[in-house]
């Protein structure tokens, strides 16, 4: 069968890179997953849930924004934050879920980036999202 190269880095690792057999992504535009032989495309990540599958296997992943660029069967996500189901503590993103609603709640418009707030709210939603769905999963990145 064939494969897919991945690799998604954020400015402070390469958090994966492997060969793949598919990749489903958050875009701008809605969810897309690409298979071997993807037309060449280039799209805004989103906040969300990444998923690869390699060899029947799931790898999860909760992501923040960033930038898709699918090549001929290589796909690389520059994100500004990525990490694997694995590496989330969900006491600790629930908690940082709550602080940013609560921010989201006292915030005064005129002193406050609004747009920055809603951004760091998608990401610990997504990073949530993430580890309560895969939690009850072993996950296994080989």
């Amino acid at each position: 069968m064939e494969k897919i190269k991945f690799k998604i880095v954020t400015p402070e690792r390469i958090v994966f890179e492997d060969e793949v057999d598919q990749a489903t992504l958050p875009t701008s535009e809605g969810e897309i997953t690409v298979l071997p032989k993807h037309i060449p495309l280039v799209s805004v990540l989103k906040p969300g849930e990444l998923l690869l599958k390699k060899n029947k296997k799931e790898i999860p992943m909760a992501v923040s924004g960033g930038l898709i660029e699918v090549g001929k069967n290589e796909i690389v996500v520059l994100a500004d934050t990525a990490e694997h189901a694995y590496e989330i503590d969900e006491q600790r993103a629930e908690e940082a879920k709550r602080r940013a609603e609560e921010m989201m709640k006292t915030a005064s418009r005129e002193m406050v980036d609004n747009a920055a707030l809603v951004s760091n709210l998608e990401k610990e939603l997504a990073r949530l999202k993430v580890v309560r769905r895969h939690k009850s999963r072993s996950i296994n990145i080989n």
